[in-house]
């Protein structure tokens, strides 16, 4: 049996709804359970006044919701402490623990188990003689992957993987080794999430990113929150919802679950509505779509203002229109040639409901759409954020205060690592930069995402793996291929503070290689470091350490990198050792690749940091046309065959992506239970399965193969009919290595088609 993800459940699995308000309460209890079980009474509450602070604080490690334009002193949340305080323990993971255990002895180990021993202290490497992991120092190290990096044949056998807590500084040095050693091939967790995001609105509006900001969300008349668990995955939002809700902003949330944070919050940091226990709402309606539904609702949104407009000038802003976008015209026949019957039948929602949300829509002078993974985790996710622009452009949505397209990036620094060169697809411009400034010759050829490079290692065609972070083994999709890939290598390198799962599933030589977290000191030869960090709404601001590091062995990102790329790049002119000397020489040379980042050490430090220019917001349109351009894509299938149902894998509330703090999801009202999943009642009566049964889910791929997770707990849940849900890593087991987006590259991991049936051997 496969060794569990989450921690010892401390009773009986049990659920009931949850109906109390997010944060809240709730939140400071569960928070001082997590300081008291961690021991962490002195740093944990230094760390909370250090938060997301301007002038010496840290960013949060964890999501990526930009810090509050006003300074706020308590800017922070539940999951947030949490990650923090994870990140800062007392444990240790040292080469006595190695010596202690086997490779072998800890793959039976819950993920859990695997990263509550600690952190890590010094540089490990795999000895397959005794099955242990023992020291071997930095140059050693170093020299390991240089040598191996060398001798490929073709720099294209290695591959490069971020994750988005690494920092801009970084980032920048991480592709810049990449492109040296002759690689595009830089998959990043952006590949798994978001890619679809970049994908549509450079095609739309030239930009890979939203267009609005904090002060945006202030002035909106109307707000569209798309397949976002907001109290889980970026707390932070509910403050902006409560604040628009008491303004009297409408507030539309779309998701097949009604979470949590589309009801109604008590902010923590609001400390008279704390003492008085006094909740505010979070929606104004709410909305739920089957999964894979929501291209349909917006089309039907998008129809209901087109049929207003015969006899409501104000419904269109033709102005807009005519001035600045293009592709209007087909956009139009094509919304007007689809039945309602068919925007019904694959929205899931019927057109009484759309109509009200489209009312809200056209009765808005300002309106903002936003959106996470239960948009872009699909086969036509690339379209759907498509359709997301082709609405706001009706309105005029866009250029102005209060109004636009905002996608809600996960990790901390998904964003920033994108814009300072994790893409496997570089556009020749920055490469044209990036050559003239750092005096290299990039490759030109597209690289490989993580999709590609998993299927490579498989074919032996990638044999040497570099993670910088994260837990690629536990969150890519297909899991025992991902795993027989990864082993498939002949070395695996991870960049971690932890312990996790990817360090045991490893190359036939592997190094873990132990760095600084983000609340640690970062010193250097020219003193202590900052580095910087790009928010979903694309403010950059500074990141110092408050904390002496976890072990005096520890090197920062930047100065592993700069180690890797000296040992692979001998004959190399860039001065890395130079460069980490003084992280401001980094920003230096940034400033002169990066588009944005002129005068970049000034900006940076300025007041809450800077904003990178974007020209869509002042409607210059970097597409083809020169305009924004209008998407005419056909609306997709959704609806599941007979028998079947359409799955989609989320987070729990106690998790932050792969890492897992309890066996609770307490907005969903579950406790001591992550092998479950959520199923419509009617589903479960027509399965003659019953609250808590043991039910067998199999997915079928779409090259007809299938995979299986036996002996899950099935839980009667508000959801549409032919859907289900569960947690993500489990459930990547599920995904095939093929059911990847043709529009993004993405795994389609929320639009899973599985059949649900009463379990085989119960309890398995």
């Amino acid at each position: 049996m496969e060794p569990g993800v989450g921690a010892p459940p401390s009773g009986p699995p049990s659920f009931a709804p949850y109906h109390h308000p997010a944060a809240g309460w709730g939140a400071a209890k569960s928070v001082t359970k997590f300081l008291a079980r961690e021991g962490e009474w002195v740093d944990g509450p230094r760390a909370i006044l250090k938060m997301n602070h301007e002038n010496g604080g840290f960013d949060c490690p964890g999501c990526a919701w930009p810090d509050d334009i006003k300074g706020l002193k308590l800017d922070l949340c539940e999951n947030g402490i949490k990650h923090v305080t994870w990140e800062m323990t007392r444990k240790r993971v040292d080469r006595a623990f190695f010596a202690a255990h086997t490779v072998t002895e800890l793959e039976r180990w819950s993920d859990f188990a695997l990263e509550d021993q600690g952190r890590l202290t010094e540089p490990m490497a795999y000895d397959p003689g005794t099955d242990h992991y023992v020291p071997i120092s930095w140059k050693d190290a170093f020299e390991l992957v240089g040598q191996a990096l060398r001798e490929l044949d073709d720099p294209n056998q290695g591959a490069f993987y971020t994750s988005g807590r690494l920092g801009n500084e970084a980032t920048f040095l991480y592709q810049l080794m990449a492109r040296e050693l002759g690689t595009n091939n830089l998959p990043d967790c952006s590949n798994m999430c978001h890619e679809a995001s970049g994908r549509a609105m450079q095609a739309a509006l030239g930009t890979g990113k939203g267009t609005v900001d904090l002060k945006d969300w202030e002035s909106a008349d109307a707000l569209f929150i798309l397949g976002v668990n907001a109290a889980s995955n970026a707390p932070r939002m509910l403050t902006a919802l409560a604040e628009a809700h008491k303004r009297g902003a409408q507030i539309v949330h779309v998701n097949p679950l009604v979470e949590a944070a589309a009801r109604r919050t008590i902010i923590p940091h609001d400390f008279v509505d704390m003492a008085l226990n006094k909740a505010t709402a979070t929606s104004t309606l709410n909305v739920q779509p089957r999964i894979g539904g929501d291209m349909a609702l917006l089309r039907g949104m998008a129809k209901a203002v087109l049929e207003q407009s015969a006899h409501d000038p104000k419904a269109l802003d033709e102005l807009f229109i005519e001035r600045h976008t293009t592709g209007f015209a087909e956009y139009r026949d094509l919304v007007e040639k689809t039945p309602w019957e068919e925007i019904e039948r694959q929205s899931g929602v019927d057109r009484e409901q759309i109509l009200r949300a489209a009312r809200v829509y056209r009765d808005a002078d300002r309106s903002i759409i936003s959106w996470c993974l239960g948009v872009t985790q699909h086969e036509h996710g690339v379209d759907t954020v498509r359709e997301i622009v082709n609405l706001l452009l009706l309105r005029g949505n866009l250029g102005r205060e209060g109004a636009g397209p905002s996608p809600v990036r996960g990790h901390s620094n998904v964003q920033g690592n994108r814009t300072c060169g994790i893409d496997h697809r570089p556009a020749p411009e920055f490469l044209d930069r990036l050559a003239e400034v750092c005096g290299i010759d990039p490759p030109r050829a597209h690289g490989k995402d993580t999709v590609a490079t998993i299927e490579a290692m498989n074919r032996g065609e990638v044999k040497v793996f570099v993670g910088m972070g994260g837990n690629f083994a536990l969150a890519a999709p297909d899991t025992a291929y991902t795993y027989a890939g990864l082993r498939t290598c002949e070395l695996t390198v991870h960049v971690s503070t932890k312990l996790n799962r990817s360090h045991l599933v490893h190359g036939r030589r592997a190094l873990i290689l132990p760095c600084l977290g983000r609340t640690e000191k970062d010193a250097q030869r020219g003193g202590e470091q900052q580095t910087s960090v790009e928010d979903s709404m694309s403010m950059v601001h500074l990141s110092k350490g408050m904390k002496r590091p976890a072990s005096p062995h520890l090197l920062s990102e930047p100065a592993i990198i700069a180690g890797l790329a000296a040992a692979a790049l001998p004959d190399s002119a860039t001065p890395w050792q130079w460069y980490v000397e003084d992280y401001d020489r980094i920003r230096d040379t940034m400033a002169k690749v990066l588009d944005g980042f002129e005068d970049f050490n000034r900006r940076v430090r300025l007041p809450l940091g800077f904003r990178i220019k974007q020209p869509a917001r002042e409607l210059v349109f970097l597409t083809p046309s020169g305009k924004a351009e209008f998407s005419a894509a056909p609306l997709p299938d959704v609806v599941p065959a007979p028998g079947t149902l359409a799955l989609g894998t989320m987070r729990s509330h106690d998790q932050w992506n792969t890492t897992i703090y309890s066996d609770d999801d307490r907005y969903r009202g579950v406790k001591n239970l992550r092998t479950l999943v959520f199923m419509n009642p009617d589903d479960m009566r027509e399965r003659g399965v019953a609250r808590f049964d043991p039910v067998d889910i199999t997915a079928t791929a779409r090259d007809g193969s299938t995979r299986s997770l036996n002996g899950y707990l099935a839980v009667p849940y508000d959801i549409p009919r032919g859907c289900a849900a569960g947690y993500m890593p489990e459930m990547n087991v599920l995904c095939a290595i093929g059911d990847y987006s043709t529009q993004s590259d993405q795994p389609i991991m929320k639009h899973l088609k599985v059949t649900v049936e009463p379990a085989r051997q119960p309890g398995h």
